[in-house]
């Protein structure tokens, strides 16, 4: 049997609220108190970009999120928990953290606005411009290939 973690339960059910808790003050109170601090404020920034990928294009929600998690874990039991409980995010980080992966909803979702956004951005203002064009495309195709290796959930 694996030892809890906070996103681990030896039963095979997602942990309780009080375990995420106590799993994340383990992990932070080891930590100096600039340490927590820069760790807090590295994960508040990948929330903040995390948001602003909800609606621009090519930028990934997910793994920001996912780092944010991580980077809470270290720092701050309180944004953990904040972040886990967030009736949207909670499910999906629980979900990845505790290796069941995504939904195949959650995948069709993501690669449809990526490839919208994208085809816009490289039909509209960056028609005419060959650099950006490739860059945007380069990362739109490595952003893709994250998403498809992702395992996919069985619901």
């Amino acid at each position: 049997m694996a030892p809890t973690e906070p996103d681990r339960h030896p039963h095979g059910t997602p942990p309780s609220e009080a375990e995420r808790v106590a799993a994340a003050e383990r992990l932070a109170g080891s930590r100096s108190g600039l340490s927590r601090a820069l760790w807090a404020l590295l994960g508040l920034a990948f929330v903040a970009v995390g948001a602003v990928g909800v609606i621009v294009p090519g930028l990934p929600t997910t793994p920001l999120l996912l780092l944010a998690a991580a980077c809470f874990a270290r720092s701050s039991p309180r944004l953990y928990a904040w972040l886990l409980r967030n009736p949207t995010f909670g499910p999906l980080i629980e979900d990845f953290r505790a290796g069941r992966g995504v939904s195949l909803r959650v995948k069709l979702t993501a690669l449809s606005m990526m490839a919208g956004f994208v085809t816009f951005a490289l039909l509209v203002p960056l028609r005419e411009r060959l650099a950006p064009s490739i860059a945007v495309a380069a990362l739109a195709l490595i952003g893709a290939g994250y998403i498809l290796r992702l395992p996919t959930r069985r619901p």
